[in-house]
């Protein structure tokens, strides 16, 4: 637009009334509403958001809410266009309350996060200013100048690099992260798990002691999913600073966790599964919007046991000891190496995704545990590496809900009661348990003050005690009197059989689990169809050769079933008829969608390398 005349051409066109008086050209306002029509579609997002987005452009959503964003992009063009005008602060108010009722008549879209569906693929967003993106799906994964899905960006992302396969990505992660094969495997598929948007994730918890690098290994684990200036965030104060850290990040890790309130333990279970909280739109009306989201979520803790036993069951733990100050790293250093890995990280991940994708249809559990969907993307990475990654997250599952039963006084007195009872347990009421259970002298802060909030505790810690073998039973009361609610507790011996504790420390334990022909086997990749992970490396610098952890105060606690084992709670999780077969050249396990007869893996022949 370099003229008056041009502009009112413009406007004419876009069904905007001018001023038909002789020599007076459109106003600013004008001029920047049908400057923002001829670039943008402009639309209202589900949840009640304005967006535009830039038509032949890439297809990312600017809000038109607040300073950044679309009201920006049309100061700076109307500059461009006009020769150096800049347009007024009333103009660009009142163009984009024109453009915000034009986006309310218009179809609703809902723009995606980092990483979104688009038929069998995934799509995930590099966040780079041209808009490129990388495809990923069971036939291999390519990188694209345009995403197929409409994306949305915040100032807490940063882009993510090109993947690159440079050579063994997994194991270059494998040299930065100071745990076991065991939890190192455990780590790989929640990554892998972290790209599929679709599915709620566990909450991947580092716990140790201080010196054990816990904050760096979450910081640089949330950055090869979603880089951030923040990846670490403090504890947030209230539920609307979280859900507003929660909106603009598709993965964050909060740091130093020592006390979770109740508020904020709700608030991150609600995170995993899926969680809308509603929000003023302005400060000056009483429109409201909805933010919505399921997050990819981390944390470090010292304590576990100040976790509420519903978040429990959400955690995928994994435990770090210290590292010997002769094998410690400088931060610059870890930093400038995973800043030269995290390209090839991506493109190994992205290859695992591949397989994991091809083989995730076929797979099918008999038992369902809590975070099914998980639970399948683990049994599908087990098939096609080769590893037990349901067993060990089966068995960090229920650690963590006898970290937590440790952690809670009442509830380990309720359990010794329950214990000291025999088979037969108790029948009582919540008034009757309190009085019953052994109170210590100075009563704790969270111990129930009265029967309301005991029957509140037994329930908030039902889950916990039936994952540690009590059966709770409320759908009784009393026949007479009160008709108080009775609460049945049971203890089955059936379910209270041993079982292997969560991943140490490198040098703790020999992992039983490590691929064939892992330690000879260089990744490459190869023709289509093809997608090889590499093997497990060595162990982390810096990890230390520590014994594995004390015996705990309550050792009953962690006889948690066996997974797999009859009765136990990951019974009949086998989710094919029988191991695959390996391929006679690398000795990994075949495909089963490659077909009856096959003996070698596309990449084992001698093929031209290339992109799967």
């Amino acid at each position: 637009m370099n003229s008056a005349k041009q502009a009112r051409e413009l406007l004419a066109a876009n069904g905007v009334e001018v001023d038909g008086k002789e020599g007076k050209g459109p106003s600013q306002a004008s001029q920047l509403v049908a400057l923002a029509r001829d670039r943008f579609e402009v639309f209202m997002s589900e949840d009640g958001r304005p967006y535009a987005v830039p038509l032949g452009g890439p297809n990312i959503a600017l809000p038109l809410r607040g300073k950044a964003g679309l009201r920006s992009q049309l100061a700076r063009l109307y500059t461009d266009d006009t020769g150096g005008n800049v347009p007024s602060q009333s103009a660009l108010t009142d163009a984009m309350t024109v453009l915000e009722g034009i986006a309310a008549v218009a179809e609703p879209r809902t723009p995606q996060l980092r990483s979104a569906r688009h038929g069998d693929r995934i799509v995930v967003d590099l966040a780079t200013p041209d808009g490129r993106c990388v495809l990923i799906g069971p036939d291999g994964w390519e990188t694209a100048p345009r995403s197929p899905v409409l994306f949305r960006r915040s100032g807490a992302m940063k882009a993510l690099p090109e993947p690159v396969g440079d050579g063994d990505g997994l194991a270059r992660l494998r040299a930065l992260m100071n745990t076991s094969e065991e939890g190192f495997h455990l780590l790989v598929a929640w990554l892998v798990a972290a790209f599929i948007p679709d599915l709620p994730h566990p909450i991947l918890t580092f716990r140790g002691e201080q010196g054990t690098g816990k904050s760096k290994g979450a910081a640089m684990v949330i950055g090869i999913v979603d880089p951030s200036g923040a990846p670490k965030r403090t504890a947030p104060r209230d539920v609307k600073s979280w859900a507003t850290q929660a909106f603009n990040s598709w993965a964050l890790c909060i740091d130093n966790v020592s006390t979770v309130p109740d508020w904020f333990s709700d608030s991150l279970c609600r995170a995993v599964t899926g969680d809308g909280i509603v929000d003023r739109a302005l400060y000056t009306d009483d429109d409201v919007v909805v933010l919505e989201f399921r997050r990819v979520l981390a944390m470090t803790t010292i304590d576990a046991g100040a976790l509420a036993g519903d978040l429990a069951e959400r955690l995928l733990t994994i435990e770090l000891h210290t590292i010997p100050d002769s094998k410690r790293r400088e931060e610059a250093e870890l930093d400038r190496a995973y800043r030269e890995a995290h390209a090839g990280i991506l493109a190994s991940l992205f290859d695992l995704l591949v397989k994991v994708l091809r083989v995730l249809p076929d797979v099918t559990l008999t038992h369902r545990p809590r975070m099914a969907d998980f639970a399948r993307v683990l049994a599908a990475v087990d098939h096609v590496t080769g590893w037990d990654t349901q067993g060990s997250y089966q068995a960090t599952a229920a650690d963590a809900v006898a970290d937590v039963l440790e952690g809670e006084p009442f509830a380990r007195a309720v359990v010794e009661l329950v214990r000291a009872a025999g088979p037969e347990g108790i029948c009582m009421s919540a008034a009757d348990i309190l009085a019953a259970v052994d109170a210590p002298e100075k009563l704790p802060r969270r111990w129930p003050k009265d029967a309301t909030r005991a029957g509140g505790q037994l329930k908030r810690l039902a889950p916990a005690l039936r994952a540690i073998g009590i059966d709770v039973d409320d759908s009784r009361r009393e026949p007479d009197g009160n008709r108080s609610r009775l609460y049945r507790l049971t203890s089955a011996e059936s379910g209270r059989i041993s079982a292997p504790g969560a991943p140490a420390a490198p040098g703790t334990a020999v992992d039983q689990h490590e691929r064939p022909g892992a330690a000879s086997d260089p990744s490459t990749r190869t023709a289509p169809a093809s997608t090889r992970l590499p093997g497990a490396a060595g162990a982390a610098p810096g990890a230390a050769d520590s014994p594995a952890p004390g015996q705990r105060s309550l050792p009953d606690l962690h006889e948690h079933a066996r997974p797999g084992a009859p009765g136990a709670p990951g019974a009949g999780m086998q989710h094919f008829s029988g191991p695959p077969p390996l391929c006679v050249v690398c000795r990994t396990p075949m495909d089963p969608v490659l077909g009856a007869g096959q003996t070698t893996h596309p990449g084992c022949e001698p093929v031209p390398v290339g992109r799967p």
